[in-house]
């Protein structure tokens, strides 16, 4: 992945030719130090190549890591429909977190609601956290409201999180990142916050998991029309988005 613009500096640049390239780090740079710092880069040409048109055969589907062309479609179909149910899956769960959320109330701290919204907003401007206040102290006691019934639901039920587990989800990451295998493995080694999320988001899975044993679900068999529907209904913006994104259009106009 290139930093912004540098690739299209490269345009046009012949073999063995030699080009000073400007760029600016990014702001979430590893390195502090280099955050937002504007560099150039010396760049040598080593090679120049052209794309050429694959023949979609067996030895295509084996170069893919598949047995053959037919293994290779059934593993591209089953990936497609895990993809759906994921997106399926997370609707279902946003639907019980609000039900959760509208059926119990709970009175919280101000101090509490207040570092969450320091916690979320800590990266943006003056401007920005005082523009969007009331919004975003309904996200923070949504946040914690929630929070704090499904940790909650969790103890009542001895609900607990494995080291077995976190290994097989990073596991599961590292698969669907062939080649990377060493890097994640360092960045959950030397980022603790990331492993205490990962374990966060294990846990929460286990309890929608189990909510869902103790409701009635309507389940529903559906095809990839059906789902594409359902997925793109459930991100329309809504009306009043809809509308502010118009203002800002039309002032950009």
């Amino acid at each position: 992945m290139f930093l912004k613009g540098f690739d299209e500096q490269l345009i046009g640049i012949k073999k063995n030719e030699v080009k000073d390239l400007n760029a600016v780090m990014p702001p979430n740079h590893p390195k502090k130090e280099l955050a937002n710092k504007k560099t150039i880069f010396k760049c040598k040409i080593l090679n120049v190549k052209s794309p050429i048109q694959n023949k979609i055969d067996d030895n295509f589907a084996k170069a893919m890591g598949a047995k053959d062309l037919k293994d290779l479609k059934q593993l591209v179909d089953n990936q497609i429909s895990s993809q759906y149910v994921q997106a399926l899956n997370s609707i279902t769960k946003k639907e019980i977190l609000d039900q959760l959320e509208k059926n119990y109330q709970i009175d919280l701290p101000e101090n509490l609601i207040n570092q969450e919204v320091d916690l979320m907003t800590k990266n943006l401007k003056s401007e920005d956290k005082e523009k969007h206040k009331s919004k975003n102290e309904e996200i923070a006691k949504s946040r914690i409201k929630l929070g704090l019934l499904l940790n909650e639901i969790g103890e009542q039920n001895n609900l607990k999180v494995s080291e077995e587990e976190v290994k097989s989800e990073i596991q599961k990451q590292i698969k669907g990142m062939p080649g990377q295998e060493k890097m994640i493995l360092e960045y959950y080694q030397k980022n603790p916050s990331a492993s205490q999320g990962l374990r966060g988001s294990i846990y929460e899975e286990k309890i929608i998991a189990l909510i869902k044993t103790k409701i009635k679900l309507e389940k529903k068999s559906v095809n990839t029309k059906e789902a594409e529907k359902i997925i793109a209904a459930f991100n329309k913006p809504k009306s009043d988005e809809v509308d502010t994104k118009k203002t800002k259009s039309s002032k950009k106009k």
